[in-house]
């Protein structure tokens, strides 16, 4: 592990944290990090900020960490989370998560709790871990990446939010209204090691994340070495179908028994490359990665990326010493 993710403990830790995530204003937000800072004995520069300052903001916070070795800590939901990964993982520098999402998949798979004051008093404990982080093009994600529906999907639900409130039901609702329009088919080229397969399709889904997977009942059999997550990538692609069968996939993911859906095919994989069937199809494709919704140019490469992310994990009892680690110190392999 380079040098500068060996965290120096008087250096102040740097927190980029979304004003406008969460249920907590910014003076409360302030007065926890700090009150925690205080009772362990460490230092921090707050960097508060707008949705669209996130980026920038976050590429001068990894600069400051890495001139002082120390971390920069990413407070807010998935657009926060998105942006100090961007940042964090280009450069090499150790992150910190404090989550105020929804469903906060990659926070709980790494045993962070959803605890602010207790999220950070664990991250100023902890040791930067290598967890595994995947690629669509040049862009990273930590939990899922899709395109198809489940994009329309995440557009509608952001929209329910706005107007009713940020309420998990609320994501249910606003799938149902998704479902009801959905139409659209994908004809997609989609290559793999030495397999080629042309597909139609309404979605596809590839999850690095085996929380949310098994949350849905979506895990794929084990097919490679590793699992989503921790060696591979997971592949679900909905085959088309009307309305009422689009209504019993959702409820049975809601049920955790997705993948039982006849209509779900599902695989893993380290690399994949999908584009357009046919050439004179749209170079453009819309996406979504870890709750945010892009358009990209086709085709779109998806892999596990060597590079890791080094996270403040909290330690567990069962943590083992993480393989090509010279810390020297306990540390987890990625979930």
């Amino acid at each position: 592990m380079a040098d500068h993710l060996q965290i120096d403990p008087s250096a102040p830790v740097q927190f980029v944290i979304n004003g406008a995530a969460g249920s907590k204003d910014a003076d409360a937000m302030r007065q926890i990090i700090e009150s925690t800072l205080q009772a362990e004995g460490r230092r921090g520069d707050l960097h508060f900020c707008s949705p669209d300052e996130i980026t920038t903001v976050a590429r001068d916070a990894v600069q400051r960490a890495l001139s002082t070795r120390t971390a920069v800590v990413s407070v807010g939901g998935d657009g926060t989370l998105n942006a100090v990964t961007q940042a964090t993982h280009a450069a090499g520098c150790a992150m910190g998560v404090v989550p105020l999402g929804t469903f906060n998949y990659f926070a709980r798979t790494h045993g962070i709790p959803e605890d602010p004051a207790e999220a950070v008093r664990q991250l100023l404990r902890a040791t930067p871990t290598p967890v595994q982080v995947a690629g669509i093009n040049e862009r990273v994600f930590l939990v899922n990446a899709s395109l198809g529906l489940y994009p329309d999907l995440l557009e509608d639900r952001e929209a329910f939010k706005q107007r009713f409130g940020r309420k998990r039901w609320i994501a249910l609702v606003a799938a149902c209204a998704t479902l009801f329009r959905a139409r659209r088919r994908l004809y997609l080229h989609i290559e793999m090691g030495g397999r080629v397969r042309d597909v139609q399709t309404l979605a596809v889904f590839v999850g690095n994340n085996r929380l949310q997977l098994q949350q849905f009942g979506a895990e794929p059999p084990d097919t490679l070495a590793g699992t989503p997550g921790d060696g591979t990538l997971a592949a679900l692609m909905l085959r088309p179908v009307g309305l009422l069968s689009l209504l019993r996939l959702l409820f049975s993911g809601a049920q955790a028994r997705l993948g039982e859906a006849d209509a779900l095919d599902s695989f893993e994989f380290d690399h994949l490359v999908v584009k357009p069937r046919r050439s004179t199809s749209r170079r453009w494709m819309k996406v979504a990665f870890d709750g945010e919704v892009t358009k990209m140019r086709a085709p779109l490469d998806l892999r596990v990326l060597e590079q890791p992310l080094y996270l403040l994990k909290p330690q567990r009892d069962d943590d083992v010493t993480a393989p090509g680690s010279d810390t020297g110190a306990s540390t987890g392999a990625a979930q």
